[in-house]
């Protein structure tokens, strides 16, 4: 696995700290405790739940391992460290979609937050790779399968 820098906003370090937590803590002993009630049923060569329980083991270890070493190479964007003059990762931005005349409203996060439905987009999706370093006013063609969406920047926040 490389070491690749996470970028997070300090919401973020403590969101995969609590997911973390809870893996060592209580997924593991629940999984522990799945495993040897398979054990107790006797043969493993033929029982599904040991499959089951240890391939569930297999994967909290591998999220666990990808949660560590994303906050081992964290970098942690403060409020101070973004600006409203020019979009940041952490910048919260206010865009009129020019086509639909709609504005709608994006927090541009590291791609380890990103979530579409909260609408935190990822600095590396297409519309966060476009709008990082514009400022307040430029207006933006972000290019998708689809075609080009034109936004407008109408404001740019913390």
């Amino acid at each position: 696995m490389t070491n690749r820098e996470t970028i997070l906003t300090p919401e973020g370090v403590a969101k995969l700290e609590q997911e973390l937590q809870y893996l060592k803590t209580v997924r593991r002993r629940e999984i522990a405790a799945r495993i040897k009630s398979a054990i107790d049923y006797g043969d493993l060569s033929e029982n599904s739940e040991y499959d089951e329980a240890k391939n569930e083991q297999a994967f909290i270890e591998g999220r666990i391992v990808t949660l560590e070493n994303m906050l081992k190479n964290a970098k942690v964007i403060d409020d101070e460290d973004i600006s409203t003059d020019v979009v940041s990762i952490g910048s919260t931005v206010k865009l009129l979609d020019v086509e639909f005349d709609e504005i709608l409203e994006y927090t541009i996060v590291g791609s380890a937050e990103a979530d579409p439905s909260k609408n935190k987009i990822s600095n590396e999706s297409p519309v966060g790779r476009s709008l990082i370093g514009k400022t307040k006013g430029s207006e933006v063609n972000v290019v998708i399968p689809d075609g080009v969406i034109k936004f407008k920047i109408l404001e740019i926040n913390k």
